[in-house]
């Protein structure tokens, strides 16, 4: 039952999700969904830990309903794209918990 009332709320984009910006790397990470904001916020200090693990430098840490299409938003700064190309490529999570997915 929990699964319907989550695609629904996904649907809308009415679902809760943890967002986590850092600035080295400079990405934007959105964590769940959740059908409760408590859930997200109970799962939010492992993906903190997880981006520290990783040596991230966390600028700032939400939980909001959104519908994001990217779960990890790799963003380089205007300088780089001169020298590279691919700066705005997209990688998948550095999360090591199971976030959960539209497709489960």
């Amino acid at each position: 039952m929990e699964e319907l009332i989550l695609s629904i709320l996904e649907f809308f984009g009415k679902a809760w999700w943890v967002e986590i910006k850092t600035k080295s790397p400079k990405c934007t990470y959105y964590f769940g969904p959740f059908v409760r904001k408590r859930s997200a916020e109970q799962a939010k200090p492992g993906y903190v830990e997880d981006l520290q693990g990783e040596e991230a430098l966390i600028t700032s840490v939400d939980i909001k309903r959104c519908q994001p299409t990217i779960l990890t938003d790799y963003e380089e700064k205007e300088e780089a794209n001169d020298e590279d190309e691919s700066s705005n490529e997209k990688f998948p999570s550095l999360s090591a918990h199971h976030s959960q997915s539209f497709h489960e």
